[in-house]
C-alpha cells in the first residue's frame, strides 16, 4: 500500500517546519517560566507537549498525569491494541459495562453522524478491512476488490446499527465494527486540555493528534499554527492565529491504498470510495473533538453541505482548497 504523510500529522509536522511545533511562533518563553517537554505517542501517532510552568517539579508531575491519562484513553480507543474496548466490541459485537469514555465519545460521534447526513460514520472499518485486505495482496486488481464485496462491506457500514447505552454496546449486525480515528484524536487532545487547566495551567499548546491551544501565548499573543497554504498566499503554508481553539486539516493524500489515490484513507461510508472534493480541509474549532470529527465529514461535503453544517454550530472557521481547477480557497465561518 501506498503511504505518504498521514493526514493526523500533517498540521503538527507544518508547524515544525516553520519552527513552531508547540513553542510560539517567532518568540522566547520568559525566563521565569521552567518548559517541560513530552513527546511520545497517542493512538499510534507521535504526539507531544510542553507545558510551561514556575514550578518545574509541578510541571513534570502534571506531564506525568498527561502520559497516564493517554495510555488510560488508548485502552478504550486503540484499534492497534487487542485488548481495548473497541478492539473487544469489534471481536465480540457487544460490550458490557462500557467505560463512560467510550460511551461519551459515541454520543458524540452520533450527533456528527446525524448533522453530517453520514458523511462522518465510524462503522466504515469493515470497508477499511476490505480495502486493507485487498491491497494487502501480491497483485491486487487496482480498480479494487470486486462489487460484491464491496457491497456487502458497505451493508455493515451505518452508525444506526450501534446501540449503546451506559450499560451496554451492541452491533445490530454480525461483521460489524466501529474504528474512532475520525475523532478520538480530538478526544484525548480535549481530555489532556482539560486535565492541564485542573492542574492550574492557564495557557498551553496541546498535540495529541490534533492541536488545541488554549489561553494566548505567553507573552498574550494568539498561538500561530501553520496549515496548508492555497495559491496566491504568501507560502505553502499559512498562519493561523488560534486563542481557545483547536485545529484539525484532513488531507486525502495522508494514507492511500493504491498509488494512483483512489482509494484513501478518508473513505465515504455511503460509497465506500476514496475523497477527492478537495486537496485539504482546515477546521477551527472552540474544540478539538469537533475540529477532528467536521474536518473528516467535511473531506466528503460538497461546499453548500459544509455551509449548511458550519452555519448551525457557533465558532466553526473552514478552509476548503479544492483538488482541480484553480484551487481557489473557499471558506465559510459562523
Amino acid at each position: 500500500m501506498a503511504q505518504p504523510l498521514n493526514r493526523r500529522r500533517f498540521v503538527a509536522i507544518s508547524a515544525a517546519a516553520v519552527g513552531l511545533n508547540l513553542l510560539p511562533f517567532g518568540r522566547t518563553m520568559s525566563a521565569e517560566a521552567e518548559a517541560v517537554t513530552w513527546h511520545g505517542r497517542a493512538l499510534g501517532a507521535p504526539a507531544s507537549l510542553t507545558i510551561h510552568h514556575h514550578d518545574r517539579a509541578a510541571a513534570e508531575r502534571l506531564v506525568e498525569l498527561v502520559v497516564v491519562e493517554v495510555a488510560r484513553l488508548e485502552a478504550i480507543f486503540s484499534l492497534y491494541r487487542s485488548d481495548s474496548a473497541v478492539a473487544e466490541l469489534n471481536r465480540i459485537g457487544a460490550l458490557a459495562t462500557p467505560p463512560g469514555d467510550l460511551i461519551g465519545l459515541l454520543e458524540a460521534a452520533h450527533a456528527f453522524w446525524e448533522s453530517s447526513e453520514g458523511a462522518f460514520d465510524p462503522t466504515v472499518q469493515p470497508v477499511w478491512s476490505l480495502l486493507a485486505n485487498h491491497f494487502s495482496t501480491a497483485d491486487p486488481d487496482p480498480a479494487g476488490p470486486p462489487e460484491a464485496q464491496l457491497s456487502d462491506a458497505l451493508g455493515l457500514v451505518g452508525f444506526g446499527g450501534v446501540r449503546f447505552n451506559r450499560d451496554r454496546i451492541a452491533f445490530r449486525r454480525p461483521g460489524m465494527a466501529l474504528s474512532l480515528n475520525g475523532i478520538a484524536q480530538g478526544y484525548i487532545t480535549d481530555r489532556v486540555v482539560e486535565l492541564l487547566r485542573a492542574g492550574g495551567i492557564g495557557k498551553s499548546l496541546v498535540d495529541m493528534g490534533e492541536i488545541r491551544g488554549f489561553g494566548t501565548q505567553f507573552d498574550n499573543q494568539p498561538w500561530r499554527v501553520g496549515v496548508d497554504g492555497a495559491p496566491g498566499e504568501a507560502g505553502p503554508l499559512t498562519i493561523l492565529e488560534i486563542e481557545d481553539r483547536a485545529v484539525a486539516t484532513s488531507r486525502a493524500d495522508g494514507f492511500r491504498f493504491d498509488e494512483a489515490g483512489r482509494f484513501n484513507h478518508l473513505l465515504d461510508p455511503r460509497s465506500g470510495s476514496g475523497a477527492h472534493l478537495y486537496r485539504s480541509v482546515v477546521v477551527i474549532a472552540p474544540d478539538a473533538t469537533s475540529a477532528d470529527a467536521l474536518s473528516t465529514a467535511f473531506s466528503l461535503l460538497e461546499p453548500p453541505a459544509v455551509q449548511r453544517i458550519v452555519a448551525a454550530r457557533p465558532g466553526l472557521r473552514v478552509r476548503l482548497l479544492p483538488s482541480d481547477g484553480d484551487l481557489k480557497l473557499i471558506e465559510f465561518q459562523s
